[in-house]
């Protein structure tokens, strides 16, 4: 069993974490043993959070080499895994067979658990966050026992336990939900008018299987909208008001698209296009921070004309916005539970004290859209806030008090925005 002293930072290195010691076991058993005699300790996935919701004081468990692709059932349709793997390992080898997950984040690097803790998203209207792929999940609990969270054996449970943001205890296993491989094409359009967005919102988001609109703010425009669609297709030439691109591009206007997933609407495999950045490269050095909010999408247009508002506040900070749609899902930590949602994402430049006394009046203006901010991202809101906005929160509590009752898992993050503390 592996374990290392050293100091570890997380994917950005806008966090060192507190742990003084991080254990890398191969087993499961190896995580039952230091889950039973540990104080404080927490799962760490790949560090791809940007906010302190994985640090703990004392001890971290790296899931890194839990690394196998267990089970492929095509009977039930369901693909089980432990609970270190990527979404890269997954996607190439569901591929391979001829198989797919319904959606993808923007980034196939992370991990599929610690992706669903957070209820990370991807995008398109009709596609539940990542997490609602999940069926059922093994969890080893802070007596060092494992429990199975499943759908189908206690549904109400399950729900509360899917984004469980690292308070329930280590995932060691997770069953997905799989479908048959399906083709996707990707075309990208530039400068489309800020007055066909604004009259045409829900058509846009709704054009394809997955929809992101890129902005800097700078413009009257939309620099880019990149339209995921399934299937062969004519290329368009133009999209509300836009011009199809006539070559491959970066977010970024500064930036090669060579780490980017294909676009021209050349269509290929679902695990080469639903995310943005290719498997292969690293998307970017990490210098970058990240936030997101999310509202329900009948607010989307009157929170998004609030951040335009502040252009020329944000634009200084900001590298690039992009602004995506989730379905409603039924998970009780989830943004979109009983919703569907928009999310107003912004990578901003990496100058923390500048975005930290920004975001407060971005949080002020977003407020009266019920934004709830991404669990794995940066924000200022008031704890205060954010628990108001989640109905099923006394039960979330309660579902952690009774797999965790002396708080080995709770740390500062969960005590700030679930348990309502600073202890």
């Amino acid at each position: 069993m592996a374990e290392m002293e050293k100091r570890l930072q997380n994917w950005a290195a806008n966090l060192t974490y507190q742990a003084s010691k991080v254990h890398a076991p191969d087993s499961v058993a190896q995580i039952q043993e230091l889950v039973a005699v540990a104080t404080k300790i927490r799962a760490l996935g790949t560090r791809h959070s940007f906010s302190d919701l994985a640090d703990t004081p004392d001890e971290l468990i790296s899931t890194a080499k839990l690394d196998r692709i267990l089970t492929i059932d095509r009977g039930a349709m369901t693909a089980t895994i432990e609970g270190g793997v990527t979404y890269g390992q997954l996607t190439s080898r569901l591929q391979a067979e001829g198989l797919a997950i319904h959606n993808l984040a923007s980034l196939p690097h992370i991990s599929v658990a610690g992706a669903c803790a957070t209820a990370t998203h991807g995008s398109g209207d009709r596609n539940g966050n990542l997490a609602t792929a999940v069926s059922a999940m093994q969890v080893v609990i802070a007596n060092g026992e494992t429990v199975e969270f499943s759908r189908a054996k206690d549904p109400d449970q399950f729900s509360g336990a899917v984004v469980h943001l690292g308070g329930l205890g280590i995932v060691t296993q997770m069953t997905l939900d799989i479908q048959p491989t399906f083709q996707v094409r990707q075309e990208v359009f530039q400068n489309v008018p800020i007055e066909a967005v604004d009259a045409h919102f829900y058509e846009i988001t709704s054009s394809g299987y997955s929809v992101s609109l890129f902005t800097n703010l700078e413009k009257p425009s939309i620099d880019q909208v990149w339209v995921k669609s399934v299937g062969v297709g004519e290329p368009k030439k133009e999209f509300y008001g836009g011009t199809a691109a006539t070559h491959h591009l970066h977010p970024l206007p500064d930036h090669s698209a060579v780490n980017c997933t294909d676009q021209m609407g050349i269509p290929g495999p679902w695990s080469e296009r639903l995310a943005h950045f290719k498997l292969a490269f690293t998307p970017s050095s990490g210098e970058e921070l990240q936030t997101e909010f999310l509202v329900p999408r009948h607010h989307a247009l009157g929170a998004i004309q609030a951040v335009r508002g502040l252009k020329d506040r944000i634009s200084p900070l900001l590298h690039i916005s992009e602004i995506r749609t989730i379905a409603a899902d039924e998970l009780w930590m989830s943004p979109c539970y009983d919703q569907p949602c928009v999310g107003i994402h912004f990578t901003w430049r990496k100058n923390w004290e500048s975005v930290r006394r920004l975001l407060p009046v971005i949080e002020d203006v977003l407020s009266p859209f019920h934004a709830r901010p991404h669990w794995g991202k940066l924000t200022t809101m008031a704890s205060r806030k954010v628990i108001a906005l989640y109905e099923r929160l006394p039960n979330f509590q309660t579902l952690l008090e009774k797999h965790d009752p002396q708080g080995k898992f709770r740390n500062d993050y969960l005590n700030r925005y679930v348990f309502g503390t600073e202890a």
